[in-house]
């Protein structure tokens, strides 16, 4: 065997349909227990207990005691961004549930991608973004400029130090699977975000285990002046 990373054994983690769906399940950001999990992956709760403990193991996910309930979430960032890039490749090579429904042109449109905005509307702030020149992207490297900080604090009150994290980059490409063209990920897409719901112009679909987001007409309005399409 090759030295380096072992793909094979992540692989084989995701690789069972019932720990992709738990995955799945968890790229809302919410943190869910083992009966929600078992729930969303069709199996029993002493089977969704097999699976958890391997995946715990294999450090895709991580546990959170909260009183006598025991939740689970995923590990960080950059296991939904694989979570994500992996359901586009899915989606180019033709692998699609057959399942769809009303809102499935609402997961495309907008959707949670574990703390940041994806769907059509990501790919369209980031476009914007880069058009406006307020950050720059070289292939998968993302830098917020000067000019883009400015923005920031001028329009969603975000300022430069809000954005450093020990462990997770300001701006990272992240592969959308429904554009199957980079949206915004990194401390920067969680701010953004974050501010959108504050400000009420967007809110997470309440039904359990969506990943919509929904815009309000207000939001979509001030959404559209900031990124609309032809910004810049």
């Amino acid at each position: 065997m090759k030295a380096g990373p072992d793909i094979a054994m992540v692989a084989s983690l995701v690789g069972d349909p019932a720990r992709a769906n738990m995955l799945t399940a968890l790229l809302t950001g919410r943190a869910l227990t083992a009966s929600e999990l078992a729930q969303e992956a069709g199996i029993t709760p002493q089977t969704a207990s097999s699976h958890l403990a391997k995946l715990e193991a294999g450090g895709l996910i991580a546990p959170e005691k909260q009183g006598r309930h025991r939740y689970y979430r995923l590990a960080d960032p950059d296991v939904a961004g694989v979570l994500e890039a992996l359901a586009g490749l899915a989606a180019r090579a033709g692998h699609m549930r057959v399942r769809t429904g009303p809102k499935d042109p609402a997961l495309r449109r907008a959707r949670i991608c574990y703390d940041h905005l994806a769907g059509d509307l990501g790919v369209q702030m980031l476009d914007s973004l880069k058009q406006q020149r307020l950050v720059r992207q070289d292939r998968q490297d993302i830098r917020l400029t000067a000019e883009g900080e400015r923005f920031l604090e001028k329009h969603l009150q975000i300022s430069e130090d809000m954005l450093h994290h020990p462990r997770r980059p300001v701006c990272k490409a992240c592969l959308d699977w429904s554009e199957r063209r980079h949206h915004l990920a990194g401390t920067l897409g969680a701010a953004i975000m974050k501010r959108f719901t504050e400000l009420k112009w967007a809110s997470r679909d309440p039904e359990p285990g969506s990943r919509v987001v929904n815009f309000t007409r207000n939001g979509e309005k001030r959404f559209a002046a900031l990124f609309g399409a032809g910004q810049g």
